[in-house]
């Protein structure tokens, strides 16, 4: 395949990058389809995460810390970020959701709710890869209702926390140096964050087994029993979930993306098998049902493009609120589906072989359809930004 432009990409909307946001997404496509999709299948058939030296490789690329002052490599849009979660999607949702994890949950976290000295400490550990994170939202009886469901508590002593408490499908959680644990204190029942090195007594994480999605990404239970997390570890602008809210934001218009690329990824498997299986005397592409299928999953991903490329163009001007990034969300997700579906019903028996690709954006994309906001509750939030009225419960 050519690596200068993507044919899914109908409408040429790469095109709106500037020169060197366009060498840099050359570069990771070339990286990837040369030394990532190799090794995919076999990493993701036995649940292994990804050699070190791929984090190193994306940390040598900038691919860290883009939107931070402290660690960004040159001045880069949204649009651009985005279409680097698509580019890793495209190959691998794991890699994607890695990315989106270091680069946004993590040190978003930092960045949007730390201290400049907190900024200044851990954000060029984690974009040199020096440091993986992991970010602990999540528990076992809290999941879309986390702004008021938290049950992990943190109570002040001296100068000092004490966390305790359990977390749930924390990506990386297993294998990371730090986690971001978000608890509620237990004076004035408001959430805060904490960087807690997963090294401190008190912590364990167990990976979750026999997940079928997203099968590198390492997710973990995660219990935390009288950790001791000193106060300069708190995240010092962290005052309630306001600021939780404000970094899912930041990074819900990229996952959004990353859909996309799953969406592009099953795509174009299809694309090429269709120019090679043969059934009744000829290529398969050449019949109609499968052309309709192949017209109708590049509709859903122009559409898409076209939606998160203005998104990630509100972000950048400032005018991007949780309602834009949810719909973006939902929207993309829900024609994923669709899309991964249909390309999944081009390759038959085939389609359900690892070998042919499809089967894994098929699975994954269940994983990236319910994580960062299931469907329902985005959909909850542009309706409340339609109707002015909340439905949430």
């Amino acid at each position: 395949m050519s690596f200068e432009s993507l044919t899914s990409d109908f409408y040429g909307y790469e095109n709106r990058l500037t020169d060197q946001e366009k060498e840099l997404i050359t570069q990771l496509r070339v990286y990837l389809e040369t030394e990532v999709r190799p090794i995919i299948n076999g990493l993701w058939a036995n649940a292994e995460f990804f050699p070190r030296k791929v984090v190193t490789d994306l940390a040598a690329m900038g691919l860290f810390g883009q939107p931070w002052e402290e660690t960004r490599r040159f001045e880069n849009s949204a649009v651009f970020r985005g279409w680097v979660a698509l580019e890793l999607a495209r190959v691998d949702a794991s890699l994607a959701t890695l990315v989106g994890m270091q680069n946004g949950l993590v040190m978003g976290s930092i960045a949007v709710a730390g201290s400049k000295e907190q900024r200044e400490e851990w954000l060029p550990k984690l974009a040199s890869g020096e440091l993986l994170g992991a970010f602990g939202l999540t528990e076992p009886l809290s999941g879309s209702d986390a702004a008021q469901g938290l049950r992990t508590v943190a109570r002040r002593d001296g100068d000092n926390w004490v966390i305790n408490g359990a977390k749930r499908w924390i990506g990386n959680g297993s294998i990371s140096d730090i986690t971001i644990v978000w608890a509620k204190d237990a004076d004035d029942g408001q959430v805060k964050g904490f960087v807690v090195p997963t090294t401190t007594p008190g912590y364990a994480a167990t990976r979750i087994e026999n997940k079928q999605a997203l099968r590198i990404v390492q997710n973990a239970d995660i219990v935390l029993t009288d950790v001791v997390v000193p106060e300069v570890n708190r995240l010092q602008n962290s005052k309630s979930f306001r600021e939780t809210a404000a970094v899912l934001r930041l990074t819900r218009a990229e996952v959004a993306w990353a859909a996309v690329g799953n969406s592009v990824g099953a795509y174009e498997a299809a694309v090429a098998y269709a120019g090679e299986r043969i059934q009744f005397g000829k290529e398969i592409g050449g019949h109609q049902l499968v052309q309709d299928l192949l017209a109708k999953s590049l509709g859903n991903i122009t559409s898409s493009i076209g939606l998160v490329t203005r998104v990630s163009e509100m972000l950048d001007e400032g005018t991007q609120r949780d309602e834009h990034a949810s719909l973006a969300k939902a929207f993309t997700t829900s024609r994923m589906r669709e899309t991964v579906a249909w390309c999944r019903e081009i390759f038959g028996g085939n389609g359900i072989v690892l070998d042919y690709d499809v089967i894994r954006y098929f699975a994954d994309a269940e994983a990236i359809y319910s994580y960062e906001g299931t469907r329902e509750m985005n959909t909850l939030i542009v309706g409340r930004a339609i109707t002015g009225k909340a439905a949430f419960v």
